[in-house]
């Protein structure tokens, strides 16, 4: 596929998830945010529409600029992010011999990790290392039909794509220059209904993921104790983990969701370690997400990895100017989209 850039206007972003779909306008030279807006999505639809030929994208992308749309947008020239699920990531080095071949040498990264065939694959790849022996090459690839599906919507309502890359890549260059993201990173995106889970160290190296977010959390906690789902949520976000005499029972609930969450996270830190990290030692967890507001979250993922661990909070650096604000608990939903709207002039992802 032809990359695509256009330099001569600002940049929106268009975030789609699993669960949802943000958009977001931010003016770079004052820092403000001049449009945000997001609409929810049925997981079970808006896969059928990435993965098919259906109008479930495209009606719920007028009704997100038509409906919901708060503030107003600085441009038609969108950056697309898609689910970091649906995409594949990996870091692998290879001789500087090979820099010729490079080619070669991703199409066979691609067949050994990858469960679908090159064919159906958009892929771009880059070298962001190199010294005297070795090339440290990054390599994404998404299918065809999602790419080619999302930018037929996003035509549809006179935007432009100008960009599209894994929802993580977004994350991270927000986190890159807010939350001290120039160290070896982990993240942690626990969203609704997936976590994302990526390392960053310079730009996003490896990244990996499962089917369990906040809404488990919430499912769990009702089941254990037997609650609705809005009380389960509110115990969720008010007590967590945090001591008191309800802990016992609600951490009994959130561990298990959240040890599968950390068995997946040692997967992907011990790829780096022991494919890529040569010298290198990582720092630090940022926790960021719709799942990522459990009270005492941070203090369980520091004891589980043994690493400094803290949920992220990189809002301070925005200016909202006369919007109104996402209420502050689902402030942390517009991180993604944030980080689509702040792309620096020159970065192409496919």
């Amino acid at each position: 596929m032809t990359k695509l850039f256009h330099k001569d206007k600002p940049l929106i972003g268009l975030d789609i998830s699993s669960t949802d779909m943000k958009i977001m306008s931010i003016d770079l030279a004052r820092n403000s945010v001049t449009g945000y807006g997001i609409i929810d999505l049925d997981p079970l639809q808006i896969k059928k529409s990435l993965d098919e030929e259906n109008n479930y994208l495209l009606d719920n992308l007028k009704s997100l600029l038509e409906n919901k749309l708060v503030g107003s947008l600085i441009s038609d020239q969108v950056v697309i992010g898609i689910p970091t699920a649906r995409t594949f990531s990996r870091t692998f080095n290879v001789p500087v011999s090979a820099e010729g071949t490079l080619k070669e040498a991703v199409a066979l990264e691609v067949g050994q990790y990858i469960p679908l065939p090159l064919s159906l694959l958009y892929v771009d790849y880059e070298v962001i290392e190199r010294n005297d022996s070795t090339l440290t090459v990054v390599m994404s690839a998404v299918p065809q039909k999602l790419v080619d599906n999302t930018l037929a919507a996003v035509e549809n309502v006179g935007l432009t794509a100008t960009m599209v890359e894994p929802a993580i890549n977004a994350v991270a260059r927000v986190l890159h220059a807010t939350e001290e993201g120039h160290l070896p990173t982990v993240i942690v995106d626990i969203g609704a209904a997936n976590t994302d889970i990526g390392i960053l160290d310079g730009s996003v190296r490896i990244t990996g993921g499962l089917a369990t977010g906040g809404n488990t959390f919430t499912l769990d906690i009702a089941k254990k104790l037997n609650v609705t789902l809005e009380n389960a949520h509110q115990l969720k976000v008010l007590n967590g983990l945090s001591p008191g005499p309800k802990q016992a029972k609600i951490g009994t609930a959130l561990r298990p969701a959240l040890r599968n969450i950390i068995t997946e996270t040692r997967k992907v830190i011990r790829y780096y370690n022991e494919r890529l990290a040569s010298d290198k030692r990582l720092e630090q967890v940022l926790i960021v997400g719709s799942g990522s507001n459990v009270p005492g979250i941070g203090e369980f993922f520091t004891n589980e990895l043994v690493m400094p661990a803290r949920a992220a909070n990189p809002w301070q650096e925005f200016d909202w100017g006369e919007l109104p604000q996402p209420a502050k608990q689902f402030r942390s939903r517009y991180i993604g989209v944030a980080g689509l709207a702040n792309v620096p002039k020159g970065a192409m992802w496919l």
